[in-house]
């Protein structure tokens, strides 16, 4: 590599400095690089997190409406599972739980599938008893989903491991949260940040918005598009 290449890259100026000749410049001494994508300002992870804490946001709105105490983000470690609930809801008089996972985005399907049946075992026989001083006999276990089109493709495409896995959905799973009775296992799709009080955390929408430049629908109505 070239002293000058080497300044240029000192220097901050890396608008014409291919990735390859970075990587072989840090990897030298003994150290990698990786970019750091932004979008919009912010970086991807802060946008996931963000995305992350509307949705359960919207959660714990659409439980506590119906009668449901909350708790976000309890921790665990026990016999060497560690982890943390997402969404742990409860209701006394009737001796009911509820699990939730909440993903913004799609991950690996089998590690959450995996996750949320540990939890919701731990939940039975520890987590709640130690947390809340009483053992539950009705166990509800949700994977929540932002209300999008993303992510409803997502389940029709993954429809047969997530359809035995979490067979009741969303009037289902809306009426169990009323009147919790038996076990649940369920898919939620919420409008994170949307108004849930009249959508009931069922309706769709959050997705993306089209912009369309003016005149734009008196053209299509014209040529009958």
């Amino acid at each position: 590599m070239s002293q000058s290449l080497i300044s240029v890259i000192e220097a901050g100026r890396l608008g014409r400095v291919c990735f390859e000749d970075l990587r072989r410049v840090f990897a030298a001494v003994g150290a990698g690089f990786d970019g750091n994508v932004v979008w919009r300002g912010a970086g991807v992870d802060r946008l996931l997190d963000a995305r992350h804490a509307a949705l359960v946001a919207s959660s714990i709105t659409v439980l506590e409406r119906r009668g449901w105490q909350v708790y976000p983000e309890v921790s665990y470690s026990i016999f060497g599972e560690r982890g943390s609930l997402d969404l742990l809801g409860a209701r006394e008089a009737e001796r009911a739980v509820i699990v939730e996972e909440i993903k913004s985005e799609f991950g690996s399907l089998e590690g959450t599938i995996r996750k949320l049946d540990e939890k919701a075992r731990l939940v039975r026989e520890r987590i709640c008893e130690e947390r809340l001083g009483w053992r539950p006999s009705i166990i509800g276990r949700v994977l929540v989903l932002p209300d999008t089109d993303t992510a409803r493709r997502a389940v029709r495409r993954h429809a047969p491991v997530l359809e035995a896995a979490f067979p009741d959905r969303g009037p289902t799973v809306r009426g169990w949260l009323r009147a919790p009775a038996g076990p649940l296992s369920g898919i939620l799709f919420v409008p994170a940040g949307a108004d849930i009080g009249s959508r009931d955390g069922g309706a769709r929408g959050n997705g993306v918005t089209r912009v369309r430049p003016p005149g734009s629908t008196a053209k299509r109505r014209s040529t009958g598009g």
